[in-house]
Formats: C-alpha cells, structure tokens, sequence
C-alpha cells in the first residue's frame, strides 16, 4: 500500500519498492566510490566492529592514520598482507584469511579521498568477514571533528568530493521519491545552512555537503562512522586513537563505545561527549605517544586497570622515524605520518602473533624505501614554500573557523 504522504500523481512501484530502494542506493555507491557493495553481506566475523573486547587472534595487525590517502593506504594494506600484492586501485579482495586488523582512526581530513577510503575500507570489511578474517577501524579526533563540524583540515578535494557525493546522493533521493511505495526518504540537507561567510564562495557547496553527510545521523556518519569503536581490546592489546587515562578505564570502555556511537547516530545529545572532547581526550591524548620521556608509570596503572592488556596501541602522534615503543613496548604507536597531506611517510604496519608474545613492525623494502626517499626529496624541494591548503587557510584572518551547527 502506498504511504499516506505519497502523493497521488507519484506512480507505485509495482510491488517491488525495496528493490528500487536498493538499485538506488547501489547507483549512490557506484557513482561515489567505484565499488559495489553485497545485497546481503554475511555478518562479520568473529564479532560485529562495535564489540569492545574480542580474543586474541591468530594474527593482529595494526595501521595508523591515513587521512584521505587511498593510494598510500593501499600501500599500507600491501605490505601487511591484506590486499593482494599486486591489486588494483578497486580491488577488496582480502587475502589473509583470519587475520584480524585494525586500523587506528583519522581516516578523515588532510586528503581528497576521504569518500573513497570510507567505501573501500567497508567494502574491505564485508570481504574479511567472508574469509573468516576482520577489519576494524576505530575512530580518531578527526573523525569527531567532523561530526563536530570541524573543517580545520580539510582540503579543497575534500570538499569537493563531498560536493560530488551529494549531487549523486540527491540523484538517489530523485528516484526513491519516484516510488510512491516507499515511505518519503529523510534529506539530510535539510537546516544545514548555504552561506558561509568569511569562506571563499567557491567552498560554500563542499562545507555544506559535509555538514549533511558527516552531523549526527547525517548518512555517511551513521553509515560508515556510527558503528565503529572509539576503545578496542584485543587479546592482551588495547587500541585507542590518542590514549586512555584512569577515569577513561573507570568510566567504562563499553559505555564509552556505546556513547559516543549514539552521538554519531543522533539519538541523544547534539553535543559530542566530554570524552572525546579536550586535550587529555581518549582521541586526543599524547601523554603516551609523544617523544620517548613517557610516563611509563602511569601507563602501567591504566593497563593494570584492564583485565589481561599488556600494551596501549595508539595513533594520532606522528612517528617520523617509523612504528616506536616506549615503556618496554607497553606504548606502541604507529602513526607514521602516512598521508601525502601530513608527512609522507613510510608505509609501515604492526603484526601481533602468538597470543601477544610475538611482535614485530613491517616495513616497507630497503629498496623501494630509498627509491621512495628520492621521490619524497624531490616533491620537497618543488613545494618549498608553498603553504598547506587545509580549511583554516580558506578564511580570512579576522575570522576564526568554529564548528558549523545545522538546524534539525
């Protein structure tokens, strides 16, 4: 029966308004990313990415921040024996069987392929289930900045890969609104506002796609975002984007999870939770990552404080010299600046076996890296002087760039 809402002149759809609903959602996803996902996708394996604490693995594999770089992302899924060496660009075929990995955060900001590394990497997600393998993301500040609304460091292709999801996402409404059997589909650009003074009117569009996909229960934010863990316990391992202090630990890491996966849903308050917000926040924490002077006292308190955990896995602090350890390898970080857009590092990944006992940092080729190195000198020395494109450079000097509300 067709809803109440519809109006009379709109045709049904022959019965069939789930899968018009579907095609339409599978043109969005094509359009945006290249990539077609499964109509039923098999539950992932060994446990949904919202769960807090899952048994060790035969393998553990840890990837810092990639910021809106597939290439280099890829590279990175390379090496730790993800992808197939020699995949292409579009390729989700996971090859490592029951390898569990996971990825630290900040998969947003400082690049143009923002979109595409959120479609690739749940597409990624769906491939390592059916293998019996898993790959987990978790979320970074920059994944809360911009549910937030906080463009600071996002780039021009950025915004304007956010400007081209939202033409083919609105192309996706056109046709669900052509079924008058399906309910009125929600537009998300709905209250979120078309001016952004002090900003160059060229960027207008970008910031108000973004704020449309990324604000609570916006489609990309609780698509891609929503069920993704901001602590994750592995085994003996505990991953968290910046760190975690006693009264994380105290407050709860399931209640943390839950929380804050609310928030990015919509369902509670407008408002980011305290948590996730501040310097001494579980995504913005350097007390563990920063420099080799660590407070390894401290650190073991908060370990002792998690049943079984030996080491704290973090990102967020970029490591120009490669994966460290401090503490005796009680603080691992893995944040090797991989992103053309902060530091052009290294792809370098962390592998965990037998249990915890055995750890050990990938590394890219001695050959590829001089050759790599070559490269990275040369691109240095033609962008010198030349000034980062991020967001906060858009405005002008009188205006500071705060977090964009919209109106529900």
């Amino acid at each position: 029966m067709p809803s109440a809402s519809a109006s009379p002149d709109i045709p049904n759809c022959g019965g069939l308004p789930a899968a018009v609903s579907a095609f339409a959602d599978a043109f969005v996803d094509f359009a945006v990313s290249g990539i077609f996902f499964p109509t039923n996708p098999p539950p992932p394996l060994p446990a949904t990415p919202a769960a807090t604490f899952l048994p060790a693995p035969s393998r553990l594999v840890a990837i810092g921040d990639l910021h809106g770089d597939l290439p280099k992302s890829l590279a990175a899924l390379r090496l730790a024996g993800l992808l197939p060496p020699d995949s292409s660009p579009t390729s989700t075929s996971w090859s490592a069987g029951p390898t569990l990995a996971v990825q630290l955060g900040d998969i947003l900001d400082r690049g143009g392929d923002e979109l595409r590394l959120l479609y690739f990497l749940r597409r990624l997600s769906i491939s390592a289930a059916a293998q019996g393998g898993a790959f987990l993301p978790i979320l970074g500040n920059h994944e809360v900045m911009n549910v937030c609304g906080d463009f600071r460091f996002v780039t021009p292709q950025g915004l304007h890969e956010f400007s081209s999801w939202a033409g083919w996402y609105r192309a996706g409404l056109a046709i669900k609104r052509r079924c008058g059997d399906l309910e009125p589909p929600k537009n998300p650009f709905l209250g979120v506002p078309k001016a952004y003074p002090g900003i160059r009117r060229e960027f207008w569009d970008g910031i108000r796609s973004r704020v449309a996909a990324l604000r609570p229960d916006g489609p990309i934010a609780r698509r891609f975002l929503a069920d993704l863990p901001t602590v994750l316990v592995v085994g003996d391992s505990v991953f968290v984007h910046g760190g975690l202090l006693e009264a994380n630990v105290e407050y709860g890491l399931e209640r943390i999870n839950a929380e804050v996966s609310d928030w990015i849903r919509g369902q509670h308050n407008a408002r980011a939770p305290e948590y996730v917000c501040g310097r001494d926040a579980v995504v913005w924490l350097r007390r563990f990552s920063e420099g080799f002077n660590c407070d390894c006292e401290r650190l073991k308190g908060v370990l002792g404080m998690i049943p079984g955990a030996k080491r704290m896995v973090m990102g967020h602090t970029i490591q120009s010299e490669g994966i460290t350890a401090v503490c005796g390898a009680q603080a691992v970080r893995v944040d090797v600046g991989l992103s053309k857009g902060c530091g052009n590092g290294l792809p370098e990944v962390l592998e965990i076996n037998g249990a915890g006992s055995q750890v050990r940092v990938i590394t890219t080729d001695p050959a590829e890296a001089w050759k790599y190195r070559k490269q990275k000198a040369a691109a240095a020395l033609e962008k010198k002087g030349e000034v980062k494109d991020g967001l906060a450079l858009l405005v002008r000097e009188s205006h500071g760039l705060k977090g964009v509300e919209a109106k529900a």
